[in-house]
């Protein structure tokens, strides 16, 4: 074989030597894929929610577009006690007495309330497997499975994550979700 002809075949068997061995065996799937999904789900909205608690001012916190839409304040105060009532049936857990929040109180005392339910919501879902999604739970406004419930905690998180992102661009606020590049 003359030099080029050995050089021809080595270039083109150069792909196939570099291209990634493929593993033996492939991954196994998942073990609980929709509770890791909703995990990863919770976790983004909590993030953005969170972000935009701690970012609207205190003087924003009764602030509303409508007569009959809810504050700034109201959204926190809504957001906290739904997380503990509907996490709790999610989780097969008591959360605590949530009767002493207001929604008229401070920012600080609003936005603790707030994280404290997201901590309580990460402690319920991280025991969640599909497994169970089928179980039937009481959200305290209504009785369902844990899959309907899951569905209900996730809507409400986006639905009011829209909301808080729409008043603080009608404040002139940028969302954190588009302060984020890439998301």
């Amino acid at each position: 074989m003359t030099r080029t002809r050995l050089f021809s075949v080595a270039l083109l068997m150069l792909p196939a030597a570099c291209a990634p061995q493929k593993p033996a065996t492939p991954p196994a799937p998942p073990a609980n894929p929709v509770a890791d999904a909703a995990r990863s789900q919770n976790a983004r909205a909590e993030k953005d929610l969170m972000e935009a608690a701690d970012a609207v001012p205190a003087a924003k916190l009764a602030y509303k577009p409508t007569k009959a839409q809810m504050t700034f304040g109201e959204i926190w105060h809504h957001l906290a006690l739904a997380n503990y009532g509907i996490c709790g049936a999610i989780g097969g857990m008591t959360g605590p007495d949530v009767g002493k929040y207001n929604p008229k109180a401070k920012k600080d005392t609003l936005v603790a309330a707030l994280k404290g339910s997201f901590s309580f919501c990460d402690k319920a879902l991280a025991g969640l497997a599909d497994s169970t999604l089928n179980d039937q739970v009481d959200m305290h406004f209504m009785k369902g499975t844990r899959a309907v419930a899951l569905d209900i905690y996730l809507m409400d998180l986006a639905d009011h994550y829209s909301q808080v992102a729409n008043y603080m661009r009608l404040n002139g606020m940028l969302p954190p979700s588009a302060k984020r590049k890439g998301d």
